[in-house]
């Protein structure tokens, strides 16, 4: 398991940690007067999706645009592309062919 997100506020983790599947958890850690909660899970591209993480919502709508044979915005797409490839070598994920 792996650290992939950060929250502050307990009900908005608690339902972040009920959107990821595979094995998962949420540690709370108090800092003097604030309580900050960590969800641990499985590093996936689905998991990031459904925590809407990276743009990956917004990539899927330029992919589905660009599928129907419609014109994308190609300097947002290369701005997601970009980050998706930090993201896959911090989490040794491999980013899918079709997203290039």
């Amino acid at each position: 398991m792996k650290l992939l997100n950060t929250y502050e506020d307990k009900d908005e983790a608690e339902d972040a940690l009920t959107k990821i599947s595979g094995e998962k958890r949420l540690a709370s850690e108090r800092d003097s007067t604030e309580t900050i909660y960590n969800l641990f899970g499985q590093a996936t591209w689905s998991n990031f999706y459904k925590l809407e993480m990276f743009s990956l919502p917004e990539l899927q709508k330029l992919l589905e645009l660009r599928k129907a044979g419609q014109p994308i915005d190609q300097p947002r797409h290369a701005e997601i592309m970009n980050t998706l490839n930090h993201v896959s070598r911090a989490f040794d994920l491999e980013v899918p062919a079709h997203w290039l």
